[in-house]
């Protein structure tokens, strides 16, 4: 089997109404489906952001349960050349860069969380892995 890519990425939060303002108003990611007390998804590029409650996604039967806590971590590509204008535009925002990393092969990605405590960072499309 080839995978392509992770289509979907799932983290727990237990605000969904925070995560829903942070995710959706802040980030301004498109909302594809909210179950009030169950989960959010969003659209982030052709990717999936599942935000789901631990506490009702563990009782589930099918899909299959699933749950999980802490700081979770995930992060959003952007343009090569888009890198400084995304930090500049998540500052305006009023997002708090919590760190920034220069890689190995010298490029950067930043780092800042949600209300939840979960750990997103923004890495340039080219640069940090080799390809």
């Amino acid at each position: 089997m080839k995978f392509i890519k992770i289509k979907e990425t799932c983290i727990y939060v237990h605000d969904l109404e925070q995560a829903k303002k942070f995710y959706g108003e802040i980030l301004e990611l498109p909302l594809i489906s909210y179950v009030m007390g169950k989960h959010l998804f969003f659209q982030a590029g052709s990717s999936v952001l599942l935000i789901f409650n631990p506490e009702d996604s563990k009782t589930k039967t099918t899909p299959p349960a699933h749950y999980g806590g802490g700081k979770q971590h995930f992060a959003f590509e952007v343009a090569s050349d888009g890198y400084e204008e995304a930090k500049a535009w998540a500052l305006a925002k009023g997002i708090k860069i919590i760190d920034e990393v220069t890689w190995e092969t010298g490029c950067k990605s930043f780092y800042f969380e949600d209300p939840e405590g979960n750990v997103l960072e923004i890495v340039p499309a080219k640069g940090i892995w080799p390809q």
